[in-house]
């Protein structure tokens, strides 16, 4: 399967994110996020409150990291992100969990869209017939004393 392709699979397979920026005092902030949408791209999108930090963040240093991690399954990205004041795209993205952030609706004033535009992305998939092959593998190498030989099937790095 083509890399891409297999990175873009994963990043669909998760509900949260954790969204890494930095703030102004050069600190590195990272916080949970629900996902709104992947693109086909990698892009990422995300629903925030227009106040909150990280949009801050976002006006110094708009360089940010997007880590996701389920027991045997395991995403990054890293790009660029910015705040996207599109009501159309809002509708479409809109979910009724978003409520209790948003207990006014879509209507909130305080709403904003997140667009992290990946420009990298890895992945580590240790899940089904993959994850067992690689377990064998890293057995047999910890009885050699050695380390598993990195196979592209269970873990890439992609430029997006």
């Amino acid at each position: 399967m083509d890399q891409h392709k297999k990175l873009i699979e994963l990043l669909n397979d998760f509900d949260t994110a954790m969204l890494t920026t930095r703030s102004s005092d050069g600190s590195l902030e990272s916080r949970p996020m629900a996902i709104a949408q992947v693109e086909p791209d990698g892009d990422v999108w995300f629903v925030t409150d227009r106040n909150s930090g990280k949009v801050a963040d976002l006006m110094l240093d708009d360089e940010v990291a997007v880590t996701m991690q389920s027991s045997n399954k395991f995403a990054a990205l890293s790009g660029n992100a910015h705040a996207v004041d599109d009501r159309s795209k809002l509708d479409e993205l809109w979910s009724e969990t978003w409520k209790v952030w948003f207990p006014e609706g879509k209507t909130s004033q305080s709403i904003v869209l997140l667009r992290v535009e990946a420009k990298h992305g890895e992945y580590w998939d240790h899940s089904g017939t993959e994850g067992l092959r690689y377990l064998i593998k890293a057995g047999k190498a910890y009885v050699q004393g050695k380390r598993p030989q990195p196979d592209e099937s269970i873990n890439a790095s992609v430029s997006l």
